[in-house]
């Protein structure tokens, strides 16, 4: 009886040696992301959190929290600031953008780079729920601003953090986009006043710019008439091209930024209308950091 419970106690330690070599075996690869899943899921559910917090949560060195949030951010999940890290990842309401042509977002993406960089801390900035203003919120995340917006993914991305003002704008809410409209958030807007706004745009032709919502287009315009600068954000695709509800002809706005494979007819066009024209040339450099490539009025 001794010898039978002996040998089932050896068998027992040879099946746990081999189970955690197994489990070894799974990989660094398969650990590493089980500990990015749960990292991430942290971040999620709090918003921002400190490095301290993170290490103590998954009981890992400083180190491996500051690669794994390397890799986070590199992904578009998270943004490191001074002291910690703030969720800037797909949520629920991001599903809002998955039909987006994907081929499109490295250039939103460096659009948005560009724009971060003509906003000065503790402006006040007025953001629609574009997919390229999403981005730039992204961007945004960590600094001292006042942001304004109608987008409730914006919204989200800013509500845990203690760096910004945010007012969102009330009204009736856009399934399919999740933003605000109608006049509740036009009379909202009639008693602000911005530094900037930037509104994103579904087409653009020699006769102005479009969106494909006519509610959307009135609030939008409510946007600029309240802000002392509009900025158009629009990737090479979009122009060319009209949609529903015209918004404003083409010198009614300040500044458009653009990526590097917008034509030179549209170059001239911009330029003849009296627009700043901001270019953000990155794709050929393959850095992170976009070369703006400025057409100044004329």
């Amino acid at each position: 009886m001794l010898a039978f419970v002996v040998e089932l106690m050896e068998t027992k330690i040879d099946f746990s040696r081999e189970w955690a070599l197994e489990w070894r075996g799974l990989s660094t690869i398969g650990v590493t992301e089980v500990r990015r899943a749960k990292l991430r899921e942290l971040i999620r559910n709090q918003g921002f959190a400190s490095i301290p917090e993170l290490r103590a949560a998954l009981e890992v060195s400083e180190s491996t929290i500051r690669r794994d949030l390397d890799y986070l951010e590199a992904e578009g999940e998270a943004h490191r600031t001074h002291g910690g890290v703030f969720a800037t990842g797909p949520t629920a309401s991001l599903k809002l953008f998955e039909h987006r042509r994907a081929e499109q977002w490295d250039k939103k993406r460096q659009i948005a780079m560009a724009v971060s960089q003509m906003i000065e801390d503790h402006d006040t900035v007025l953001l629609d729920g574009g997919s390229t203003t999403y981005e730039l919120a992204k961007q945004l995340v960590g600094r001292p601003l006042q942001i304004v917006t109608n987008s409730l993914p914006l919204a989200s991305l800013f509500a845990s953090n203690d760096q910004v003002d945010l007012v969102v704008l009330g009204g009736y809410v856009h399934s399919r986009t999740a933003v605000t409209l109608g006049p509740y958030a036009n009379q909202m807007l009639s008693s602000l006043n911005v530094q900037t706004a930037v509104l994103s745009i579904a087409g653009a032709d020699q006769r102005g710019y479009y969106n494909s919502n006519l509610m959307l287009v009135e609030t939008e315009r409510a946007m600029m008439q309240c802000a002392d600068r509009t900025i158009v954000v629009a990737d090479s695709s979009k122009f060319g091209k009209s949609s529903l509800a015209k918004l404003c002809p083409l010198d009614q706005v300040d500044a458009v930024v653009s990526d590097d494979e917008l034509d030179e007819s549209w170059r001239a066009q911009l330029r003849g209308a009296a627009v700043h024209l901001v270019i953000a040339d990155s794709a050929k450099s393959g850095t992170d950091s976009p070369t703006l490539t400025t057409a100044d009025t004329q």
